[in-house]
């Protein structure tokens, strides 16, 4: 498992992949707001030098998004943010790319909180002895020295993924791109592998997890699940938007 959001995409965007990326992060940025119409056909024709088919394609993906909505005779608009689908792989991609802000992070946060917990408690019940294998040799990748941030973070993430996919849902295990976006905010500010001592702690955390789904406590599963991410999210330091 690799972590596609801190390096440049294993194979090249095609051409409607990269036309796709380009207005998608438009959208997200603001260039192109919300509620205004991307530009008129012609235009995006000769922008893009492509084809009225691919540019067809290219509208029916970001509609898919969640970033723009067709109508007749109106256009094509720029969606609200309550219709983009922040589950989408490449839509986390880009708004990681764009650069995560304190609220954003935060959502990120309680997201895994109500999840994941409940993903390691259900392993606890039903993992099978190849999924807890996985999660082990994630954690001994994460102890290995000489980790740079994102080899540690896509160890991590491999646990993670596997404690989910080792849940029996498979709604659970589609949650690795939220997982992953998560990862790459904590990390991008304060990583484990800045300081061995919290190195350490941190492989041990994990390795707590895989200890209770191994015993089978869903309890201590979700209790130690819990504490990874707290950790985690309390390494940003962002202030408390709920503080008095």
């Amino acid at each position: 498992m690799t972590l596609s959001t801190w390096s440049s995409p294993e194979r090249p965007l095609s051409h409607h992949e990269q036309i796709v990326r380009t207005l998608g992060m438009e959208i997200l940025s603001g260039a192109l707001p919300v509620g205004v119409n991307l530009p008129p056909e012609p235009d995006l024709l000769v922008r893009f030098q492509i084809s009225r088919t691919v540019l067809r394609e290219v509208m029916k993906t970001l509609a898919a998004k969640g970033l723009v909505v067709s109508k007749t005779r109106v256009g094509t608009k720029v969606q609200d943010p309550t219709h983009w689908n922040f589950f989408d792989a490449d839509l986390l991609s880009w708004r990681v790319s764009l650069g995560l802000d304190d609220a954003m992070r935060r959502h990120l946060y309680e997201m895994r909180s109500a999840v994941e917990p409940r993903a390691a408690a259900l392993a606890a019940k039903r993992r099978t002895p190849e999924q807890l294998a996985d999660m082990r040799r994630a954690v001994a990748r994460m102890a290995e020295p000489g980790h740079n941030r994102r080899s540690f973070a896509e160890a991590d993430l491999a646990f993670h993924v596997a404690v989910s996919a080792a849940s029996g849902n498979p709604m659970m295990r589609s949650l690795a791109a939220v997982i992953e976006a998560a990862l790459l905010a904590s990390f991008s500010l304060s990583s484990p592998v800045d300081e061995t001592v919290l190195q350490q702690e941190v492989v041990d955390s994990h390795a707590a997890i895989a200890d209770a789904i191994e015993a089978g406590d869903g309890a201590a599963a979700a209790h130690a699940m819990l504490a990874v991410i707290d950790s985690g999210f309390g390494r940003l330091d962002l202030p408390d938007p709920d503080a008095a």
